[in-house]
């Protein structure tokens, strides 16, 4: 097994070169079984296996990092990380130069990976690594040091630092406080993040999904993570945070931590109807506003620039009113324009349960290929003129006013580029998701 990861390795950097290049013999001779072994238990102290980590706490933190199975972790009903499984992954921190030292002792032999084996001091693995015992034992040493605390326990200035009352109930007791330095759960954090993809983009919840669309029943159910949020870890360079933060891409879900969304009884799916817009025109508000501008245009103000400005300010109003309108769908459970009673214009679904895309493949592509924005645009402009037109000529000259009008409204295009970012975090979690199925 290990002659198999080292002649891998070799061959991975020798491909292209030729038999007699000096560059080739100079890999041969590194890769060479009792070479390469010595070389990784000395660059092994360059990396360090952790459960708990401190640089996503602050990329530039340098302190304690430590290594805490969670079999030795005390047990109670919140989550934590004692409540990993026996098959929980590590993660490593340190020079990522030095990560193969790391993939070699990830081998595994029998169910066993080296390095649980390192840390048994395993006689096979003794023997296995070199015909001296004493030699073996020496790099089984280094190789054990991995999981170990570098020097003594230190925080750092760029680390966070919480000052807890663990002495009785006076705060105003200096002496009563401990200085407690968190760390980052990493492993934790892995398993939930492996846990949230496979919730919402697994094969079972595809299905399961895809037979509630139909109506249809599903021997597994699904789970929604409604407002989760994405924290990224590294920028550009995942890796120098650790090797489990590389493999996510730098991603890390944050679950909402929030008070219950009163949804308004006035917030009702809507069904039945092939557009909103008549809904939104029966609102106190707009009613008031659309009164306000067909009467304003109805006197045949001049043509002035004051003209114009309250024009104009009756319309950013109404599309103020119109953001309002949409974001008390956006509150409503993703996915409930899936409901066959649903007849809404597609665009119109597009803009009211963006959710939806998390939840659908399908609706996901078609609403990126599509451009709804536009249409939207035209439909309110052709419900605009149909409000105002009982007594004024508006016609296709008005209808382009109304339609450019929401294209430049600040909290239209403000709507618009959140959604474009969102669409692009979700594109980024998909494709980030398949690479890891792809690698299993």
């Amino acid at each position: 097994m290990i002659e198999a990861f080292l002649r891998e390795r070799f061959e991975a950097k020798a491909e292209k070169l030729a038999e007699d290049d000096p560059k080739r013999q100079a890999l041969v001779e590194q890769f060479a079984f009792e070479a390469w072994i010595d070389n990784a238990a000395r660059r092994v102290s360059q990396l360090q296996v952790v459960t708990h980590s401190l640089k996503p706490i602050h990329p530039d933190a340098k302190g304690t990092n430590l290594y805490v199975p969670p079999e030795t972790l005390k047990h109670h009903n919140l989550v934590g990380s004692h409540a990993l499984p026996a098959d929980f992954l590590a993660d490593v921190v340190g020079n990522a130069a030095a990560l193969d030292v790391y993939k070699f002792l990830k081998l595994e032999h029998d169910g066993k990976s080296l390095l649980e084996r390192v840390l048994e001091e395993d006689a096979e693995l003794v023997s296995a690594l070199s015909e001296g015992p004493a030699q073996a034992r020496e790099w089984m040493r280094a190789f054990a040091a991995i999981t170990e605390p570098r020097g003594e326990a230190a925080s750092h200035a760029n680390a966070k630092q919480l000052y807890w009352l663990a002495e009785g109930d006076d705060p105003v007791d200096d002496q009563a406080y401990h200085l407690l330095a968190p760390l980052y759960a990493t492993s934790l954090t892995h398993r939930v993040f492996q846990t949230i993809n496979e919730d919402r983009f697994g094969a079972p919840a595809k299905l399961a999904r895809d037979a509630r669309r139909k109506n249809q029943a599903s021997e597994t159910g699904y789970h929604d993570y409604p407002n989760l949020a994405v924290q990224k870890l590294g920028g550009t360079k995942p890796q120098n945070i650790s090797q489990l933060n590389s493999e996510r891409g730098g991603n890390n879900y944050l679950l909402a931590s929030l008070p219950p969304n009163w949804v308004s009884r006035e917030v009702r799916v809507p069904l039945g109807t092939d557009s909103v817009f008549p809904r939104f025109g029966r609102r106190r508000e707009v009613h008031q506003l659309v009164n306000d501008l067909r009467r304003f245009l109805e006197s045949n103000p001049d043509p002035t620039y004051d003209t114009r400005d309250l024009r104009d300010d009756l319309n950013a109003a109404l599309m103020d009113e119109l953001m309002v309108f949409s974001m008390e769908f956006h509150r409503l459970p993703p996915g409930w324009s899936d409901d066959p009673k649903c007849r809404l214009a597609v665009e119109e679904v597009y803009w009211l349960d963006p959710g939806r895309a998390e939840l659908d493949e399908a609706f996901h592509q078609a609403r990126r290929e599509t451009d709804w924005p536009g249409e939207l645009r035209r439909r309110f402009a052709n419900w605009l003129n149909q409000r105002l037109g009982r007594k004024l000529p508006v016609g296709d000259t008005e209808h382009r006013h109304w339609d450019k009008a929401l294209e430049h409204d600040p909290s239209f295009q403000r709507w618009l580029e959140r959604d474009r970012r969102w669409m692009e975090s979700l594109e980024r979690e998909l494709d980030d998701w398949q690479e890891g199925v792809d690698h299993e």
